[in-house]
């Protein structure tokens, strides 16, 4: 079965081809006879009332500095022209990104969007995982300053991020006795509109931050993620270090309670974050770590999701 594969990222050109889930799930549609196209999410389009992309065709290879071939840019239909779109754009989880989505709801499930716009829509990482509260460190979320000093006097060393932020963006620890507290929420009250999200610190942090694949629904793999010394993130582009590891029980648990959710939203491709014993983040955007875990475990994530993706295609 050839399909025809849209994927809407970023710009090509910059991705790192050692570290990047997209090229990987690109490269193996290629392996599988798939066709593909490139579009960035500026050039999604509605048309008289059909959803349509400014889109180039697509040849992908694992060769530095030349790892990807265009073809001409033509406008396609994403509803007779596609058969599988991959929402692949990196967050902020902005108007913009809300609004892709409610364009691609025009078209899913005719044409297979991974993952389901409207439930991406609907599944913001940082709001999606207070679904599951007994699963979460204690987390606040808020734009009074009031409660925010109670949950920091309940709890001393707190955790302040953007609700909508990304990669570790905007992740502030704050010790006890820390005095800056009131200015930085004075600045995100004036960066952000939206509340911030405050939670408990957690120490098991300087063991790592997993990242589970979940494949419809199914733990799949992980790894673990160390934060520099002196950094309380593990994000990778700011010094975390990847490393191996297997499943925990208590991580299988936590699986086990929210995989039946992700498969009945349409979910395929879902990465969570873990630490110690708490979920932190349910990460249904755009999720990475399938190069980390293959090279870790041998395995091949990727080709695990386009079973499922073509087992969606063909049901």
């Amino acid at each position: 079965m050839s399909l025809r594969v849209a994927i809407q990222m970023d710009p090509i050109e910059t991705i790192d081809i050692n570290g990047d889930s997209t090229f990987v799930m690109g490269l193996e549609a290629q392996k599988r006879g798939h066709t593909l196209f490139h579009y960035h999410p500026k050039d999604l389009t509605m048309l008289d009332g059909r959803v349509v992309a400014y889109a180039r065709p697509m040849t992908l290879k694992r060769e530095h500095g030349n790892h990807f071939e265009l073809g001409e840019a033509s406008w396609i239909d994403l509803q007779d022209d596609v058969d599988v779109i991959l929402m692949r754009q990196d967050p902020p989880f902005d108007m913009a990104y809300i609004t892709a989505t409610h364009l691609l709801e025009h078209i899913h499930p005719q044409t297979l969007v991974v993952n389901n716009p409207a439930e991406v829509r609907n599944a913001p990482e940082k709001l999606f995982v207070t679904k599951f509260p007994d699963l979460m460190p204690p987390t606040l979320i808020t734009s009074n300053k009031e409660q925010i000093e109670r949950f920091r006097d309940k709890h001393k060393d707190i955790i302040v991020k953007p609700l909508f932020g990304n990669g570790g963006a905007g992740v502030f620890h704050i010790k006890p006795g820390d005095e800056n507290l009131n200015s930085l929420i004075e600045m995100f009250s004036e960066l952000y509109r939206e509340p911030i999200m405050v939670q408990a610190y957690l120490p098991d942090v300087r063991k790592g931050d997993k990242r589970i694949i979940l494949i419809d629904g199914v733990a799949a793999g992980a790894v673990n993620r160390i934060p520099a010394e002196g950094e309380a993130r593990s994000n990778m582009h700011v010094g975390g270090q990847a490393a191996k590891s297997d499943l925990t029980a208590r991580e299988r648990e936590i699986c086990e309670r929210i995989g039946p959710e992700l498969k009945a939203r349409g979910m395929i491709f879902v990465g969570i974050d873990v630490i110690g014993d708490y979920l932190t983040e349910i990460n249904v955007t755009s999720p990475t770590g399938l190069q980390e875990i293959n090279r870790f475990d041998g395995s091949c994530l990727e080709s695990q999701i386009w079973d499922a993706i073509e087992t969606h295609t063909a049901s």
